[in-house]
């Protein structure tokens, strides 16, 4: 009886706690920077991240995707000195904040990164301690290299980026915003030779990340749970809800997230 009692609580662990399930749930209307977001539901979001210099400065999100790493943009440039701070909700709660605050051990940037063309845009960011899982920390799937995420699919983006580009807005709490996807083939419409197949776009809809989201999340729901489909690049300077953003393409980056992780 010990015996399954045992096994029944580490279900329950499971169910609670595994990847792309938040134990609180989201609310997206419409589903409905983030320009023309909503704030999202406290929590909802268990694996979003803010990436902080050692002053506190919010510069870049980034996403759980297990206890002991973080995957972003590797154009956010992150390194030993900041800080991950998970579970956080409202930024402007600084002595709340510093109990979330996470030491990094080590940075590793994808070895075909290129500033120029924004190509590989992902780096993996080890924690020094495991982070503790609960209700409002948690891991995202990782999209796995044969998915396919089609063009229309609804998905969403999350972060505390600015709100408007000109006068600068950021906001205190987590924004979130639903964007569908687009083809390749119609993003270039947008960006033209820009857009590599390392790259997935997404909105052109009323809504847009923004600078300060870089390294976020772009997640889909498959079977029930949230994927990790995109990562915050580049997009419009001036935060343009008629243009997509691009995504650095996780079904592409899939093979090396795994081998850089196993490792180290």
């Amino acid at each position: 009886m010990a015996f399954l009692w045992l096994l029944s609580c580490f279900a329950f662990i499971g169910a609670t706690y595994g990847c792309g399930l938040p134990a609180i749930t989201p609310v997206v209307t419409g589903y409905a920077r983030i320009v023309n977001g909503e704030e999202a539901v406290a929590g909802s979001w268990p694996w979003q991240v803010s990436l902080q210099t050692d002053s506190g400065w919010h510069f870049c999100g980034g996403s759980l995707i297990n206890e002991n790493w973080v995957v972003t943009a590797a154009h956010c440039g992150v390194s030993t000195a900041d800080f991950v701070v998970v579970g956080a909700h409202d930024k402007s709660l600084t002595s709340e904040l510093s109990q979330k605050s996470m030491t990094i051990v080590k940075v590793i940037t994808h070895p075909k990164w290129n500033t120029y063309t924004i190509n590989y845009d992902v780096s993996v960011v080890k924690l020094a301690s495991p982070a503790r899982f609960n209700t409002q920390v948690s891991s995202v799937c990782l999209a796995a290299a044969s998915d396919d995420y089609p063009a229309g699919m609804k998905c969403v983006t999350t972060g505390w980026g600015r709100t408007r580009a000109s006068p600068a807005e950021r906001p205190d709490k987590l924004q979130q915003a639903a964007l569908p996807l687009l083809s390749n083939t119609d993003c270039k419409q947008y960006w033209g030779n820009k857009i590599s197949d390392i790259m997935i776009c997404a909105g052109a809809a009323g809504a847009s990340s923004c600078m300060g989201d870089s390294g976020g999340p772009l997640v889909c729901q498959k079977n029930n749970a949230w994927n990790l489909v995109g990562i915050v690049s580049w997009g419009s300077g001036s935060c343009s809800t008629r243009r997509p953003g691009v995504y650095a393409r996780v079904t592409e980056l899939r093979g090396w997230i795994d081998e850089t992780i196993a490792a180290n």
